[in-house]
């Protein structure tokens, strides 16, 4: 690719610019008070894709949020490159732990990224990573190096499910026929090294409620007498793991892969520093299953976490009470070969066996997908390596990734196609929590791999 270097440095302001006003943008899909938020980022988006050279971009409605899809098609004989994204966000929250507003984007310099970094609920998570493709796209089309044909499919409900784009998927095959399907939505091990994710886990997440007393109690002239729902919870969630952090629910394990002793020392290649990443986190020592490392355990490796409980009363002050209900939010992340939905039931079956009489249980499914990995050998991802190659002068370790995106799996089953997954973030970046940012040399980096990508991979297709 020519002068992809001198033409990032002479956009460089316009292109930080355009990303801080789409992230003003509060388009926070969990929350119906942002509707309106929601779709104005998605008509964003469409202008953006329109200006980057898209000779066709459309809203595609559907029962939820709607789909921005775009297209330049320049030779039916060329392969065609899908890319995915998300315009939607987590919600902010909390928002006290902020440093800054969420969704009023500033630059700060760190130690990591001495060039500074954009601070903002979605700046990595997926609008950074996402508006890359973009402006690679105007790269390629402004100066006439775009080597096949290329398609986008940018939903607004990957952060609560991605229901409705599977349905899109199903009834639109034809319109997003494609060779390969490209992904920013992962990251990679640290600025001077490399990785492609080659792996993801599944999700099956879960909402948990117990009742007890058909009303609030006094604590002294019901406590002892009546079973707490809180306590009952509490003690519920606290056995799902023994001593050894191995979850305890039947038939859990049964489906899960064991890598074998030669795939962990390569898994184990990659640089890692437990007392930096404990530092970090600010934490004295890590947790989790025995007989596994760090690395394997939030890769390779299921999880069962609490991302949520609550119940009576949490106001200033006392109130001496017995809550009639007790709630907890709780996802496991789940590696291939384990089916989302069995596991939801066997979860399902197991929670409601485990409580004890005096009180009622319901399990409310919430959204899942299964877990993914991507060989090595295919000509996308040879394509990708030749590309980091080329940008970082070093070859990218491949590498699984402990995070979910449950509508990869999707993709390969509906429209047989493999999912290269080229993410420019870093774990620091605090996705999903308070002080989420992306690192400006991240952001111009991935628009500098990224149109290479697309020349390899035409070339390679052949």
């Amino acid at each position: 690719m020519n002068n992809i270097q001198s033409y990032i440095t002479e956009h460089k302001e316009r292109f930080l610019n355009e990303l801080i006003e789409l992230l003003k943008i509060p388009s926070i899909s969990a929350d119906s008070a942002y509707k309106d938020d929601v779709l104005k980022t998605a008509e964003a988006i469409k202008d953006s894709l329109k200006k980057a050279g898209c000779n066709t971009v459309e809203i595609c409605k559907t029962d939820g949020y709607p789909i921005v899809y775009g297209e330049k098609i320049i030779d039916k004989n060329l392969p065609t490159v899908l890319v995915y994204g998300h315009y939607d966000v987590q919600p902010p929250d909390p928002l006290e732990l902020w440093t800054s507003p969420p969704f009023e984007p500033v630059i700060k310099k760190t130690d990591l990224h001495p060039e500074g970094a954009i601070y903002a609920r979605g700046a990595c998570d997926d609008k950074g990573q996402m508006y890359m493709h973009v402006k690679a796209m105007e790269f390629m089309t402004s100066t006439n190096q775009l080597p096949c044909n290329v398609k986008f499919m940018i939903e607004g409900e990957e952060e609560v499910g991605s229901a409705n784009l599977a349905t899109f998927v199903k009834n639109n095959h034809d319109k997003l026929k494609n060779d390969v399907i490209l992904i920013s939505d992962t990251g990679m091990i640290a600025n001077d090294v490399p990785s492609i994710t080659t792996g993801l886990r599944g999700l099956s997440y879960v909402e948990v409620e117990v009742t007890g007393p058909n009303r609030d109690l006094h604590s002294g002239l019901y406590g002892g007498a009546v079973a707490n729902p809180i306590n009952v919870l509490t003690k519920m969630i606290a056995s799902l793991h023994d001593e050894n952090n191995h979850i305890t629910i039947p038939g859990f394990y049964d489906k899960v892969e064991e890598l074998s002793k030669e795939e962990r020392a390569e898994m184990a290649k990659a640089p890692f520093n437990l007392e930096n990443y404990k530092k970090a986190l600010d934490i004295e020592s890590v947790y989790g299953e025995d007989d596994y490392t760090t690395n394997e355990r939030n890769s390779i490796r299921p999880t069962l976490d609490v991302n949520g409980i609550w119940g009576g009363y949490i106001g200033e002050g006392a109130k001496t009470v017995i809550a009639s209900k007790a709630y907890a939010k709780i996802s496991m992340r789940l590696v291939p070969h384990q089916d989302w939905e069995e596991i939801t039931q066997l979860f399902k079956k197991h929670f409601e066996s485990i409580a004890p009489k005096g009180v009622k249980i319901k399990v409310k499914p919430h959204h899942g997908g299964q877990g993914y990995v991507t060989p090595i050998n295919s000509v996308g991802y040879k394509a990708a390596s030749k590309a980091y190659q080329d940008t970082f002068g070093k070859t990218p370790i491949p590498q699984r990734s402990g995070g979910s995106i449950p509508i990869v799996a999707l993709f390969e089953q509906e429209l047989k196609s493999k999912t290269i997954l080229m993410g420019f973030g870093l774990d620091s970046d605090a996705i999903h929590s308070p002080n989420e940012h992306f690192g400006i040399w991240n952001y111009l980096k991935g628009i500098e791999t990224i149109p290479l990508f697309y020349k390899y991979f035409t070339e390679l297709f052949e």
